[in-house]
């Protein structure tokens, strides 16, 4: 049987996280009751010190969400960094095939997920996520194969920005989406060399690339409210899987059976698709989707980072402004989720 959707879990355990207990009862005549104004003196300061643990449970469950997406987002980069160097082995198809592939056999293994009980629009749910997952993957690294990757990863981010604004409900969320976008727009026009003279088709494939990543979002979260743990993702990986391996193999040929081409695209698998999509699935079930969207903003931002650690990629001026861009858009949203979580005294 399908797991139901679940709840908050913010709205429905931090009630019972720090019950206000009565005080013990004794038999002597320390223990008798004092007058009323002992008890009424006694029951606020019972409530206020119940009140700090829900506070703290509160803040944990709010920014627990954050934390997740924001290793998905260093997992990825890093998984990036290392799918470099299997590019010219085996092709663009070939590191999607071997990335994809190697994680849903990762994920099936673990997961073992069930594929009786569930309805005809669960299966539908998992082929739409997993077909998302294999858009997103493919023409991105089409587009990195054709334009710099600074550029590619703000054409690609656009995507979710436009979720989130679309999404919203609140009108502060386009002002953090707008900030966000300038960031992202200011990275790429600096440190990644600016959009000029970019190839037309790389650039189309990067804006696909993030459509599919807006439509990643809305199935992921889907996807997660349909089936239990990591169930869905493992489906859906397999479906990603089974789309692109024809293309890979097309491409690349016996260079995808190679030992060290295979060594570094399980590596490439592992850090760009079963760690951060098992960390982005579990940050969906409690964070809502505008504002998982534009937390992804932070995603050039963590390239840099990336491509300065490994790659040697010195940072300036303008690079750290735009980095300071996008982390003030993404803790705006954050803030922004909170104030509307918090209930009204």
């Amino acid at each position: 049987m399908p797991v139901p959707p679940a709840g908050p879990p913010a709205a429905s355990s931090a009630p019972h996280s720090a019950p206000v207990r009565p005080a013990p009862r004794g038999t002597g005549p320390a223990a008798e009751p004092a007058g009323p104004a002992a008890s009424a003196g006694a029951e606020p300061e019972a409530a206020a010190a119940a009140a700090g643990p829900a506070r703290a449970a509160g803040r944990s469950a709010r920014l627990g969400p954050v934390a997740l997406v924001v290793a998905a987002g260093v997992s990825v980069q890093f998984g990036a960094a290392l799918a470099v160097v299997i590019m010219p082995r085996a092709g663009a198809s070939g590191v999607v095939a071997l990335r994809l592939a190697a994680a849903a056999l990762v994920l099936l293994l673990l997961c073992r997920p069930k594929v009786r009980g569930y309805s005809r629009a669960d299966w539908g749910t998992v082929v739409a996520f997993g077909a998302a997952m294999a858009g997103m993957n493919g023409l991105f690294y089409q587009a990195i194969d054709r334009i710099p990757l600074g550029p590619a990863v703000t054409l690609e981010v656009l995507g979710p920005l436009v979720l989130s604004v679309v999404a919203s409900r609140r009108l502060v969320n386009l002002l953090w989406a707008a900030l966000a976008l300038a960031g992202v727009a200011l990275l790429a026009g600096h440190g990644g060399g600016g959009f000029g003279g970019l190839d037309p088709l790389g650039a189309a494939f990067a804006v696909g690339a993030g459509a599919m990543w807006a439509a990643y979002i809305v199935f992921s979260a889907r996807t997660g409210r349909r089936f239990p743990q990591a169930d869905g993702l493992a489906l859906a990986m397999a479906v990603a899987a089974v789309l692109v391996l024809p293309l890979g193999v097309a491409e690349a040929g016996s260079a995808l059976l190679e030992p060290g081409t295979l060594a570094l695209g399980a590596g490439v698998a592992v850090l760009s698709s079963v760690l951060p999509y098992t960390l982005e699935l579990l940050a969906l079930r409690r964070l809502p989707a505008p504002t998982f969207a534009v937390l992804m903003s932070l995603e050039p931002a963590i390239a840099a980072t990336a491509g300065f650690l490994v790659l040697g990629q010195a940072l300036g001026a303008l690079d750290a402004l735009a980095i300071a861009l996008v982390i003030a858009a993404s803790m705006g949203a954050v803030r922004s989720r909170a104030g509307a979580d918090r209930p009204a005294a």
